[in-house]
């Protein structure tokens, strides 16, 4: 009796270890299929992207952004996906390309160009977005300050208005006897009055008298042309909105040059394209900064509290080819600060 009970015991003690083993194998199974599943549902960052011109014309900024993605270590397609909307130029497609942007729950947008920005504020005051190419930040209404830009808006500002004076000045170098300066302002929004009041504020000082041409379409630059010729401009500053935002840089350079007019924008574009002079900052690397806004924001930091970046790179890029087919001799000494000199 007392042998059977001991082997009754043991027998009973094998029963339970292996029911044990069964359960322990079966919610181990049980969590790695959780795992598994958990994993099949890890969501790929998305992120927008909203521009106001076309790729094509904006190519070179569109994939500055991307380098500066791929530098963070995120490839498009695999560990980030960006849905990318273009108005082409025309801005009252914008509301709607942002609210397809928020519709599609974009982690962040990025918004090139103040025209973009504004219609990416319209359309959410939650989704996180970054300026990129934004004139003036502060004076615009997008942050309250660039330390501490207190909303969901953050990222990058030029701050070209700000540099009416030195390009009025460069022009004041060139023609000893500038007088009156044309300034050719896009009507679309309220951005070209920021430009025109810089200028205005600088050719005071200058003794400049600045002559603000507000147009709404390209269609109006033949008349806007002959309108600066009437008044007797001795040279015109082009609003960047019309190069980086309609990419009509070409058109107006022909148009000036045909009117034997000497033109001065911000963007290195411009003289690229056959304008008289540029001065501002260096574009392509602050397009590519806006990639690192992207990066801390998808890793848990607020819009809020990330100051905006202003450009700390400037260029000067004289078009010495425009020049001569005009008859305007370039000074030497402004030759020779010139970061770049087309011939």
């Amino acid at each position: 009796m007392r042998s059977f009970r001991i082997f009754d015991f043991e027998f009973w003690i094998k029963r339970s270890t292996q029911k044990k083993n069964v359960r322990w194998a079966s919610g181990a199974l049980l969590l790695a299929l959780c795992s598994f599943a958990d994993a099949q549902q890890v969501r790929v960052p998305l992120i927008g992207f909203l521009g106001v011109s076309d790729p094509h014309s904006d190519s070179s900024r569109i994939e500055a952004f991307r380098r500066g993605l791929r530098e963070l270590g995120y490839i498009e397609g695999q560990n980030l996906n960006v849905q990318y909307r273009y108005a082409h130029g025309k801005l009252e497609h914008l509301p709607n390309l942002a609210g397809e942007l928020v519709r599609l729950q974009v982690q962040a947008i990025v918004a090139r160009g103040s025209p973009a920005v504004r219609a990416a504020k319209d359309a959410t005051g939650t989704v996180p977005i970054v300026m990129a190419a934004v004139s003036d930040a502060v004076r615009s209404g997008f942050v309250v300050s660039l330390a501490r830009p207190g909303g969901n808006i953050t990222g990058l500002t030029t701050i070209m208005p700000e540099l009416a004076g030195k390009r009025l000045e460069l022009l004041k170098e060139i023609i000893p006897k500038l007088s009156r300066v044309a300034f050719l302002a896009h009507g679309g929004g309220t951005g070209h009055q920021l430009f025109v009041n810089e200028a205005e504020h600088a050719g005071r000082s200058l003794k400049v008298l600045i002559q603000p041409v507000v147009i709404r379409s390209p269609q109006e630059f033949d008349h806007a042309f002959t309108a600066m010729l009437k008044e007797k401009s001795d040279a015109v500053v082009v609003q960047p909105f019309f190069i980086g935002g309609l990419g009509e840089g070409r058109r107006i350079a022909d148009v000036a040059a045909k009117n034997r007019l000497p033109t001065v924008s911000d963007l290195s574009q411009f003289a690229n394209e056959g304008g008289g002079m540029s001065y501002g900052p260096d574009l392509i690397d602050h397009t590519r900064r806006a990639a690192v806004f992207v990066d801390k924001i998808l890793n848990g930091r607020k819009p809020a509290d990330l100051p905006v970046e202003q450009p700390t790179k400037f260029e000067l890029v004289i078009n010495l080819k425009t020049a001569k087919q005009i008859g305007l001799a370039i000074p030497p000494n402004v030759l020779a600060r010139a970061d770049r000199v087309i011939r």
